[in-house]
């Protein structure tokens, strides 16, 4: 099919998907949730306080990480316009909940984030796949020589640990951002945001705990945060056929073909905070997370009936194959093999 075809069929799938209702904001559900997880991290840093000098400070350490990390799931919603009817009320609740609740810009992330949304795995213009750490695509690997090269091959193995690093990476990349550009929206506001939430933050620790317990429990709380908000992320795209630079492809499968789905269920809900729906999710961003299981349905029989590859996962799967991919980086690696358009570019 033409591309043309791809855009008309995009076009047509939008009208149905609106129809049907599915682009409707649901603020009702996220009401509860915003609420519910406020309350759960209240109370969580209330035992903080009442505990004291205790080791058992861990357990709170890393459920107060979880409940940040579903925070930072409904802040990525509203981010996406998905929560209230504004395009400003959306961002503004986003930027309260990412710089006083969890110490990060949301300037930083709006900009690195929908640079992703709108080129999922293409060389040279996703900073999701731009690392100087791991090697995330067939043409990252070639360019590795020596130690280098040899970490490229087996790095899968250190992959999991390195995740519980990403909430440390998220709070460093964030205040160097702010501190570095004068141009981001609303720069002030954030840094204040973020000096007063980790100022509170860390004398309620350094008040409850001695210095080193104090340390830990950051230290477990972050890695806990990193791990969880990394993980939802990487399993969506890492192993999935990446675009060569300058070559184009259309919307539609451009957002289809490189992005996973995870198989939905009661523990994938909580892991992935609606993620697991990545491609209904690229396709139409502002839909809210109710709306997904229906959508899917219907992008699903689209992309049968269109012959586009849609790849879906359990999640054992889908972390066993983003180890595979880390650790032997290459296009016959990728879930599934490039798609006929991708693999015909790269020769």
């Amino acid at each position: 099919m033409s591309a043309e075809t791809y855009v008309e069929t995009y076009r047509q799938l939008s009208t149905t998907v609106h129809d049907a209702g599915l682009m409707r904001r649901r603020p009702a559900f996220y009401l509860v949730r915003f609420s519910g997880w406020l309350v759960a991290l209240a109370g969580l840093l209330a035992l903080v306080g009442l505990l004291g000098a205790t080791w058992f400070q861990l357990i709170g350490a890393a459920l107060i990480g979880f409940v940040m990390a579903q925070l930072g799931f409904l802040s990525h919603e509203a981010a996406h316009r998905e929560v209230l009817a504004s395009r400003e009320a959306n961002e503004w609740l986003s930027r309260i909940i990412a710089g006083l609740v969890m110490g990060l810009s949301f300037g930083w992330w709006m900009a690195k984030h929908n640079t992703h949304h709108a080129y999922p795995n293409h060389e040279g213009e996703d900073p999701d796949i731009e690392s100087n750490l791991l090697a995330l695509t067939p043409d990252a690997a070639k360019r590795r020589r020596g130690v280098g090269a040899y970490l490229a091959r087996h790095q899968g193995i250190f992959f999991v640990p390195l995740l519980f690093l990403e909430g440390l990476n998220l709070h460093v990349a964030s205040l160097r951002m702010l501190l570095t550009s004068p141009d981001v929206p609303h720069r002030a506001t954030e840094i204040a945001f973020i000096v007063i939430r980790h100022g509170a933050y860390l004398t309620l620790l350094f008040l409850a705990m001695p210095f080193g317990m104090a340390c830990a429990f950051f230290g477990v709380q972050v890695g806990a945060f990193g791990f969880l908000l990394g993980g939802a992320f990487a399993l969506n795209h890492i192993g999935m056929p990446t675009v060569p630079r300058g070559v184009h492809v259309d919307f539609l499968r451009r957002q289809v073909v490189m992005s996973r789905n995870i198989k939905d269920g009661p523990l994938v809900r909580v892991l992935m905070g609606g993620l697991q729906f990545q491609i209904e999710h690229h396709l139409f961003p502002a839909a809210p997370r109710p709306s997904l299981p229906a959508m899917q349905r219907i992008v699903r029989q689209e992309c049968a009936d269109r012959g586009i590859p849609y790849i879906e996962r359990t999640l054992a799967e889908a972390a066993a194959t983003v180890i595979a991919y880390l650790n032997q980086v290459g296009v016959r690696n990728q879930d599934p093999y490039a798609c006929p358009l991708v693999r015909r570019y790269r020769g």
